[in-house]
This record gives C-alpha cells, structure tokens and sequence, in this order.
C-alpha cells in the first residue's frame, strides 16, 4: 500500500518533536516545544481586531501588503545593516513555508544540501521534499558549525542552510565565522539560506546577517519569535530579484499569500514599541541562568546556551527517557539528526517555576 505515495514523503518521518509532545501526560512540563510562553504584545493584536473591522480580510498581493514590505525593508537595514528593497521581499505562511518554497525553488533532483547535524529538524525533511539530498555538516565541541568540514563540504552542494542562534543548540556564530562560510560558499557556487528567526534573542554575543557578507544569499525571517507571534503565521524571505521571481511561482501556488490579518498585525509589531522584545530576552536570558546553573548543580557539564531558548545537554537516551516519565517533556538529540544521540534539548521559554519544578525531576530521574 506504501507504494501510492511519493517517495518523498515516505523517506521522511513526524518531527520527533511533536512525537515527545503529543505523547505526554497531562501534568507534564514542557520543555520540548519552542514556543514562547508569552503573550502577543497588545498593539499587536489591535492592530489585528483593527484590520478585521476595517474589513481587510481578503486576498493581498502574493508578496505581501506594500507597507509591510516596506517596513521589513527599513527594518533591514536599521538592524541588520543589509539593504533589501521591499520589491526583494516576500511575506510567506512562517518561516517555515520561506524554507519550503526555498528548497522547491531552487533545489532539483539529487541535489546536495548542507544543513548543521545537530540542527532544526525542518531542513533536512524539507530538503528531501523537493527531491535534495540533506548533508549534516558537524559541529565542534562547543557546538559551533566545523568551518574546515563545512568547507570540505561546499564542493558541489546547491545549498548551505545557516541558523544562528541555532535551534537546537543556542549557538551564535561569530561574525568571523558567518564571513568565512558565506566567502566559502560563494567560492563554491552554494547559495546560503539564512535562518534569523532567533536574532533578538542573543546574550551577551551579537548577531551577524550572513548577506552582509555576499550576495548569493536568502534571508529568512518571521515575526514568530521576536513578537510571540507562532500561531499568526508570519514570516519572509529576502533576496536578489531573480532567485524572488522564482521563489514567488512557488509561493503562488501553494498559499498565494500570507493571511491578511497576520501581516497588519506584523506591520504593528515591525513599526510599533520594540520594548517587548527587550523585556522578553532579559526574561529568557534570566531562565537560561536558572536552568544553567540548576543543570550544573546536578553534575550535567554544557555550553552555555548564547542564543534562542533552548539548551543542549549532553544525556544518554536512557537517562531522557527516565526524564520523560517523571512526566518533562524535553526532545532526544536523535531528532536533530544523526550525530548528537546522546544529547537533549530542553527548552526555556517556560516560566521560571517550571524550571525549578522540572529540574527538581531531573534530580530525581537522575537519582534512580
């Protein structure tokens, strides 16, 4: 029966993410999902009950509303120091769906990938939808991108997929880092998709855009993080105007644009009070501590997470099981790819209680 569907879809599993979540009791704690445990900032979401009794509920311009291009143009430059016009943008369904026309557009058969091995699990599933082959590129023992296997990598690859801060691992690459794969890539004819979802959310690190430093770049963004703004479904990608004209058929004829309610919001939350987004990274800054120390305490030896919300914590699968019975929901390395087994991410976009109580489970499930 398996035969009636594409193999595509056959070679690629349910994100193990979801599968740990789904799973769980009902008293669980959840550190798996990363989803902000905050509000929607309430400008934004005026914005939003505005544009409905306005009645701007129909269909946009496929590449989003003018002025909510315009905006993320301005916001590129203001603090990114990259220069897009808004005719090089295109408002998309999440950063998820940027990703996916990305790889539809310009991956083709056979298609080498490189995307981090451990890194978000969507790549590598998405690459595989458009017919790629994913390439994990290792990681050093701090849990950076291994610049001299990466190199070795580019030879021959259509796409290298840069996250920083890094889901699963915290990671901020460094500007010197992010200057070398992207001279790399360009030596090597490999297009650099830059996922910047995280980029507020640095401590004590800055963040650099990889199309600062070369033009066969995409840049892909969302208001999801930086707003608590998951479920409105907001993202973009920015790049030249002819790798946009190919990423727009694409666009077109999967989802024609981007929920009309969501962009108004967007354009509240890009041209509105940014003091949310501050208040937010002290508080997930603040957590990271919490959980840091908490976990040292308890003899697990890690990175410090230098951005996003999340950490990854060296733990054998046995150990994450016990864990996930005291009833906290944290993800197995083995779902961010193939050469971190004996990790797991926990994340902290969960109020600071609950990580006093899901560490106090820790304790326990480590003291079986």
């Amino acid at each position: 029966m398996t035969e009636r569907f594409s193999p595509r879809v056959r070679e690629i599993e349910i994100s193990g993410i979801r599968k740990i979540f789904e799973a769980a009791g009902p008293d669980s704690i959840n550190l798996g999902l990363g989803q902000p445990d905050f509000d929607t900032p309430q400008h934004i979401k005026d914005a939003a009950i505005a544009a409905i009794r306005a009645g701007k509920t129909g269909y946009t311009a496929n590449t989003g509303i003018p002025e909510l291009r315009n905006a993320i143009s301005v916001k590129f430059k203001k603090e990114n120091e990259v220069t897009y016009t808004p005719d090089q943008i295109v408002v998309t369904a999440g950063a998820s769906e940027a990703l996916h026309i990305v790889m539809q557009a310009l991956v083709s058969e056979g298609d080498r990938v490189l995307c981090a091995d451990p890194g978000f699990v969507s790549y590598a599933a998405l690459a595989t939808l458009a017919g790629g082959r994913p390439v994990g590129v290792p990681l050093d023992e701090t849990l950076h991108i291994n610049l001299d296997k990466a190199q070795e990598l580019m030879k021959g690859a259509r796409l290298f997929v840069l996250n920083s801060p890094a889901n699963p691992t915290g990671a901020v690459e460094s500007r010197e880092s992010i200057r070398a794969l992207v001279e790399y890539a360009n030596d090597a004819g490999v297009t650099i998709v830059s996922d910047e979802v995280y980029e507020h959310f640095i401590y004590g690190k800055k963040h650099w855009s990889a199309a600062r430093f070369g033009d066969n770049v995409i840049t892909v963004n969302a208001a999801s993080k930086t707003y608590a703004m998951t479920g409105w479904r907001l993202g973009y990608l920015a790049t030249s105007p002819e790798i946009v004209g190919q990423c727009l058929k694409v666009h077109q004829y999967c989802q024609a644009c981007a929920t009309s309610i969501s962009q108004y919001a967007a354009l509240a939350a890009y041209t509105g009070d940014q003091s949310p987004v501050a208040q937010m990274r002290t508080e997930y800054q603040a957590r990271r501590d919490l959980l840091v120390k908490g976990l040292s305490d308890l003899g697990f030896s890690l990175p410090v997470p230098e951005g996003a919300f999340y950490a990854f914590v060296p733990m054998k699968p046995a150990l994450v099981q016990k864990i996930i019975d005291r009833g906290v929901i944290l993800t197995p390395g083995s779902a961010f790819g193939a050469n971190a087994p004996d990790y797991a991410r926990l994340s902290y976009a969960s109020s600071r209680d609950n990580l006093k109580r899901a560490l106090d489970r820790i304790k326990k499930a480590k003291c079986e």
